[in-house]
């Protein structure tokens, strides 16, 4: 089980334990950057545990001293507090319930935590410490309560429980008490959920919706953290479907049911349309010529048989003669990649067979441009230079020259009138 064990007899070995579903973290592509690591991972796999953890509210308690809110936190059960004002406060007491197991998710790296959660800082740049980081996502965001029993439905609540089994929400966070009388609240930057309608085969896009503490369903307020609460959804529940998007304020979770991953495709699935489009013949639209769609064990076994081949980023300078007779020096920069042998050097632009400027033999090897850049960064330059010397002089039949570390620089040469031949 990816959870941390809490308790002794969570240690007991389960044999094939039920998978709830997984949590998916949306943008990494299947692993983070610095390595999946303990609870700080992609994906979070939920299966039914050894023991029981969940809870289910209790006693509520109204206290009007901090004295007994000491008393009643001293109790070591999970509480929700609701601080009315200095001299009031609701605890809601939760106790022991053996029909569910929880998860817990959150930016917090302490025990409680089951799925450690962290955002990209900016610049693309990995913190050394995310726990340290700022983020904008909850130390303890929201948890996830899953039935034992089929059909194991999971449900979403906001916030979580700290190190000592408490949700504390103070004066200035959104709450408010029911029309029946029990107490609910917001979290600062909200549990944000959204259902797609038709997933996994047709699907459309639902409404995002707010979870409160208590597991209701709300409209999203008029700013992210807003102090005024949306209205209720009527017949909304926080029960996940297979697909189900949350928000977390900085990361977004996808949520597959056991049911949906049994459906959902396999690496030989995925291995079977790639090679449906490779008999298609796709053709690139610019070089007209046919792409073909290596397998990944392919591809590997490709770069590790091939330690010589390798790309090489490269200048190609191209000399002509301008309207006012002056020689012009265009510079391109672009990739040459070919096999190296021992004691060989590249072949000038990769044109026909050796060249009369000393370069080397005829080898294959493919010249990639550089991508197109935009108008503010020209991706060609050109240089006025007044001529040297007098006399005829003959231009390589290649008509560009090497400059790069890859292969040592040739002179540059005067092209004849007329520009190149």
């Amino acid at each position: 089980m990816n959870s941390p064990k809490k308790d002794a007899d969570d240690d007991v070995p389960v044999k094939d334990p039920v998978k709830y579903g997984e949590l998916v973290i949306l943008g990494y592509n299947g692993s983070l950057p610095c390595g999946d690591r303990g609870r700080r991972k992609s994906r979070f796999a939920l299966y039914r545990r050894a023991k029981a953890n969940g809870v289910k509210p209790s006693a509520v308690h109204i206290l009007n001293t901090p004295q007994d809110s000491k008393a009643v936190h001293s109790r070591g059960q999970h509480s929700i507090s609701f601080t009315l004002s200095r001299n009031q406060t609701v605890v809601v007491e939760y106790c022991h319930d053996n029909n569910t197991d929880m998860f817990q998710i959150g930016r917090s790296t302490e025990s409680p935590i089951d799925f450690v959660v962290t955002d990209t800082s900016g610049g693309g740049k990995e913190s050394e410490d995310p726990s340290i980081a700022p983020s904008t996502i909850s130390r303890f965001a929201c948890r996830v309560v899953c039935e034992r029993n089929p059909p194991y439905t999971a449900r979403i609540y906001a916030a979580g429980f700290d190190s000592s089994k408490n949700i504390f929400l103070g004066e200035k966070a959104t709450k408010w008490k029911n029309p029946d009388g029990h107490m609910d609240g917001l979290t600062t930057n909200g549990v944000l959920v959204m259902h797609p309608e038709g997933f996994p085969d047709e699907p459309r896009q639902g409404l995002w919706r707010e979870i409160s503490v208590c597991g209701d369903v709300y409209a999203l307020r008029e700013t992210r953290s807003g102090p005024t609460r949306g209205t209720l959804a009527e017949g909304e529940s926080s029960a996940l479907r297979d697909g189900s998007l949350v928000d977390l304020c900085g990361a977004t979770l996808l949520w597959r049911t056991g049911e949906g991953l049994l459906r959902a495709p396999t690496l030989r699935h995925l291995e079977a349309l790639r090679q449906e489009l490779n008999a298609s013949r796709p053709q690139c639209p610019v070089g007209l010529s046919t792409l073909a769609f290596p397998s990944l064990r392919a591809a590997t076994a490709w770069r590790s048989a091939s330690p010589g081949c390798t790309s090489h980023a490269v200048t190609f300078t191209v000399d002509t003669t301008g309207a006012s007779g002056r020689r012009e020096r265009m510079t391109t920069r672009g990739t040459v990649t070919t096999p190296r042998p021992a004691g060989s050097v590249l072949c000038a632009a990769a044109l026909g067979p050796t060249s009369r400027c000393g370069w080397a033999p005829n080898r294959p090897c493919t010249w990639t441009p550089e991508p197109p850049r935009t108008a503010s960064s020209p991706a060609v330059t050109c240089a006025r230079r007044r001529p040297h010397g007098t006399g005829p002089t003959r231009l390589c039949p290649t008509g560009r020259t090497l400059s790069g570390p890859s292969a040592p620089s040739a002179p540059a040469r005067s092209a004849p009138p007329g520009g190149l031949a």
